[in-house]
């Protein structure tokens, strides 16, 4: 059989519904400048998919100091992999830099957060050793642990008692192996907004011996009395043996970075293939992410923006009888009952009548019957974005409970 075969009949859960929402449910295009109200189709919306939690996007000492980096370094320098001519002092200065806001020894860049997961996931665990992960894993880590040997164990999301049990099964395997544990989990899970249970898992040491791997892409920058992520919010910083985060989110920019002790980042310099065989992070972006963590660190006034904006959202919410789950934290999920084809008409309703962009989650990401439209505050929206966002949700509800929706895909191209 042709290995192309299987394209014509079928693109896959999500690409099976590609023909009927070209350029607006999948793949949509917002133009003009990044920031809490976009345009969508030529027509003016409130934006809230975006992932600028400190208004970084379009600060103008951002973007003067992004236009001043590319126009001394161009996108080209350096040129190669930072093992053998990619090496920069700026490089090592901002590594420096986010070490000492971290609260660690060291910190090593990566040119994305997706990639560098993945990487440092192959080039930590072998065949021997033993991984325990969240069941809500982002996908960079699932598929970090697709490329290795170990043996893995996977527990309920947020369960330290299951937890547990599940390092009770991966302590009595490594005592066959010889190898070593790793618990891998999110400071904030990027769907529910959960905190991860980090402090909890923690005391676990006391039964069992295992390293600490936090993905915290969603808590640098928002959580914490300094915003130093989720170590800063928990108090655990030391506790924590890997930290991770990526300058994709609060830092509206490009890469990612890794804190740690300096023996673990030198192994990991030596032995991670993606950042021994590509080529270095740009000098226009390292530059540019030294001036995002000045501004993250010495503005706290747009981190208590954010939160006030996150405050006063969710309570709207909530006083409104909305499900927003669990969260704890500005990412802010709404919860509905509804098929699919609910779904795409309430999204279609709010963003033609009611002009509010966000994202909406259905099966197979999450169980059938249920809608998940994922709102991220940031602290470029403002009060008026907010009224007119909790206004339309009421009415678009109202409408989903009256079953008003037309049990069809909407003609989005009309």
């Amino acid at each position: 059989m042709d290995i192309f075969a299987k394209f014509e009949n079928r693109l896959g859960p999500i690409g099976d519904y590609a023909e009927k929402s070209p350029g607006y449910f999948a793949f949509p295009k917002l133009e003009g400048e990044i920031g809490n109200r976009m345009k969508f189709m030529g027509k003016e919306k409130i934006v809230w998919s975006l992932n600028n939690y400190l208004g970084l996007a379009n600060h103008p000492e951002v973007r003067k100091a992004d236009a001043e980096a590319a126009a001394k370094y161009g996108l080209a320098s350096p040129m190669g992999a930072r093992m053998m001519s990619g090496n920069s002092d700026i490089h090592q200065e901002l590594e420096k830099r986010l070490a000492s806001f971290i609260g660690k020894e060291d910190a090593m860049l990566f040119n994305y957060g997706y990639q560098g997961m993945v990487s440092a996931i192959d080039a930590l665990c072998g065949r021997h050793d033993v991984v325990v992960y969240d069941a809500e894993s982002h996908a960079c880590i699932i598929d970090g642990l697709r490329l290795i040997p170990s043996h893995r164990y996977v527990y309920k999301h947020n369960d330290v008692a299951d937890c547990d049990k599940q390092l009770a099964r991966a302590t009595e395997m490594v005592k066959k192996t010889g190898g070593g544990i790793l618990v891998i989990t999110e400071g904030v899970f990027g769907m529910s907004g959960n905190q991860g249970k980090i402090r909890e898992i923690v005391t676990l040491r006391e039964k069992y011996e295992f390293r600490l791997f936090v993905d915290d892409a969603h808590g640098f920058g928002t959580m914490g009395k300094r915003g130093a992520g989720i170590g800063d919010e928990q108090d655990c910083i030391d506790d924590i043996d890997i930290y991770f985060s990526t300058f994709a989110k609060s830092m509206a920019s490009i890469g990612g970075f890794l804190a740690a002790d300096k023996k673990i980042l030198t192994y990991l310099r030596y032995n991670m293939r993606s950042q021994i065989y590509a080529k270095s992070l740009p000098m226009a972006f390292v530059a540019g992410n030294l001036k995002r963590l000045e501004l993250l660190m010495s503005t706290p006034e747009l981190r208590e923006k954010l939160w006030h904006n996150v405050r006063r959202l969710q309570d709207g919410f909530r006083e409104r009888g909305f499900d927003l789950g669990t969260t704890n934290t500005p990412v802010t999920p709404v919860f509905m009952k509804g098929g699919l084809y609910d779904a795409v008409q309430l999204t279609y309703d709010m963003r033609e009548n009611y002009n509010i962009f966000c994202s909406v989650i259905v099966y197979p990401v999450i169980p059938k019957g249920q809608i998940e439209l994922r709102i991220i505050p940031t602290a470029a929206h403002t009060d008026q974005d907010i009224d007119e966002t909790l206004a339309a949700f009421a009415a678009v509800r109202e409408k989903l409970d009256k079953k008003l929706y037309p049990q069809e895909m909407p003609n989005v191209m009309a």
